[in-house]
């Protein structure tokens, strides 16, 4: 006589009993608050809330089990951010439900100081690599993807817009200025930010051999110092160098006049992880639609894209994201 096994089925309350052991604890809640706008590592996230990796780790599992949180490997390193709400599957509408009620919290003053800490550890990381390899700067760029890969697909978008001639434009992180004369040529008045003097001074140096006179070149902070907007704002390989791109890009959409646009050229997600040492990357790469995602919620729409793959493996997206004009009060009356 031969015994039958009970046959496995899955059950959908295993997926809500899940979401609710993974939302029913005070810590992995802040933990979901504190990745609302940015991915961390567990060595970061356990500093953050001032614990030791082990039980940072548990506390991770629980919500990766839950599917609260997804995962992305940097190179020999994983990333936590939240996960997305899947509103067609089972127990979607309570993960949403959650996100909502998470966002809503205030995270202690101290879980906050933290976050600064870590992030300015990131951005000291990114300043510390420039000033050390400055002459060796063209070179390690060419090691991924410089300027001459991406410059003619770049122009085709620009080229696209077709801005007036009395247009504005701005350039965060210009590093030696390359591309400053496209954008003298054609804006009437270029503005270009540079937090790092040595790499301003390249772009000085350019500008002068060129005679660019409508190009100001300005030593500042593009997310923290008050700057005028623009009507076309450029980022050449600028936000995988940001310590939190989310909301680097909250702050560079403000910088764009109303009916303007945002112009950024970036790597796709890779796991090239020796572009941290080599090149002074925080990130390797993002995923078009995080990027899309990160716009979006910056008050930003997506425009059109292009898709350069290159011989290094590696592959440039180059976006436009436009800011839509204001409504005034005569467009909504009719």
């Amino acid at each position: 006589m031969s015994l039958r096994l009970p046959s496995l089925r899955h059950d959908p309350s295993d997926e809500l009993a899940a979401l609710c052991k993974a939302g029913g604890d005070p810590l992995r809640l802040n933990v979901l608050r504190v990745l609302a706008s940015d991915s961390f590592g567990v060595l970061e996230l356990a500093q953050i809330f001032a614990m030791r990796q082990s039980g940072m780790s548990h506390h991770l599992k629980v919500l990766a089990q839950a599917g609260l949180v997804s995962t992305r490997r940097e190179g020999n390193a994983i990333f936590y951010r939240r996960a997305l709400a899947q509103s067609e599957q089972t127990g979607g509408a309570l993960h949403a439900a959650l996100l909502d009620e998470v966002d809503a919290l205030h995270l202690p003053t101290e879980v906050q100081a933290r976050i600064a800490e870590v992030q300015a550890q990131r951005s000291a990381a990114a300043r510390d690599f420039f000033a050390r390899t400055l002459e060796k700067f063209r070179a390690q760029q060419d090691l991924i993807a410089g300027l001459a890969q991406y410059r003619d697909s770049l122009l085709t978008l620009l080229d696209a817009l077709h801005l007036p001639a009395s247009a504005t434009a701005l350039e965060v992180g210009p590093g030696d200025g390359a591309f400053l004369p496209e954008l003298a040529r054609r804006f009437a008045r270029v503005s270009a930010l540079d937090s790092s003097p040595a790499m301003l001074e390249l772009a000085r140096q350019r500008c002068s051999a060129e005679g660019l006179g409508n190009v100001e070149l300005k030593l500042a902070d593009a997310l923290h110092d008050a700057e005028a907007p623009a009507d076309c704002v450029v980022l050449n390989m600028v936000l995988h160098h940001f310590a939190d791109p989310a909301a680097a890009m909250r702050q560079l959409a403000r910088l764009v006049n109303p009916g303007g646009s945002l112009l950024l050229t970036e790597l796709c997600s890779h796991h090239q992880s020796w572009a941290r040492e080599a090149c002074g990357d925080v990130w390797l790469g993002f995923d078009q639609d995080e990027l899309a995602r990160w716009a979006e919620d910056a008050g930003l729409t997506a425009g059109e894209s292009l898709y350069l793959g290159l011989r290094n493996g590696f592959q440039i997206q180059v976006r436009h994201f436009a800011k839509p004009e204001v409504a005034t009060r005569t467009t909504l009356m009719h």
